[in-house]
């Protein structure tokens, strides 16, 4: 199994920036894409980011051009660097990994392993 734990989250206010990290167990961290979700009390799940095996990158539309998604195989670490952060940002954020071959990158159900999650909170 993969254990995943996330790191980095807090309080900022709007318009500054934050960096996930989501650290990996295993050796076989390179064989997984790995994702970014985000829940806000009463919502649903929601896709975020994520990034293929080989480095592809995918994004929510809210977010291009504020979050970057990258992956550091040699350190097992998965991150997402948010800038320009607003309260809509809110949420608590997730990193998942799976298995994926396809470009079934946006659904939870693809993902095989979750982290516990890391708060994000944005004041006005």
């Amino acid at each position: 199994q993969v254990q995943l734990v996330e790191s980095g989250g807090g309080l900022v206010q709007a318009g500054g920036s934050l960096r996930l990290s989501c650290a990996a167990s295993g050796r076989t961290f390179s064989s997984y894409a790995m994702g970014w979700f985000r829940q806000a009390p009463g919502k649903e799940r929601e896709f975020v980011a994520a990034i293929s095996r080989s480095g592809g990158r995918t994004y929510l539309d809210s977010v291009k051009g504020r979050f970057t998604i990258s992956r550091d195989n040699a350190k097992n670490t998965v991150y997402l660097q948010m800038n320009s952060l607003k309260p809509e940002d809110t949420a608590g954020y997730y990193c998942a990994a799976g298995r994926i071959y396809s470009d079934s990158y946006y659904h939870t159900s693809s993902y095989d392993y979750w982290g516990q999650g890391t708060q994000v909170t944005v004041s006005p």
